[in-house]
């Protein structure tokens, strides 16, 4: 079992940045794929970027070149650095560990409020 708490949203202009973490309890960063994923009203979940243990990294592409995924095992977190933000940024981000061991089970944070307004 796994527990995912989310900190970092707010308000911020069109330009700005925020940055996102997510502290998972236990050590999970050896086996566990951190991702993060965002929901604008009326609009399904979507993959935003995720990160391998290894240190790989995945964007879509609407965030490509904007937003860094990155993890410290040693405090068993996760970052989304957003910068350049856009309105269509607005959602509410989750945090998401997914096992790469066992792929069907993943975990979820509550979630966290980004609006990009002026």
């Amino acid at each position: 079992q796994v527990q995912l708490v989310e900190s970092g949203g707010g308000l911020v202009q069109p330009g700005g940045s925020l940055r996102l973490s997510c502290a998972a309890s236990g050590s999970i960063f050896s086996s566990y794929i951190m991702g993060w994923y965002r929901q604008a009203p009326g609009k399904q979940r979507e993959l935003v970027a995720a990160v391998t243990s290894g240190g790989s990294t995945n964007y879509a592409n609407s965030v490509k070149g904007r937003f860094t995924i990155s993890r410290d095992n040693a405090k068993n977190t996760v970052y989304l650095q957003m910068n350049s933000l856009k309105p269509e940024d607005t959602a509410v981000y989750y945090c998401n560990a997914h096992s790469a061991v066992i792929s069907t089970r993943h975990y979820w944070g509550q979630g966290t409020q980004v609006t990009v307004s002026s």
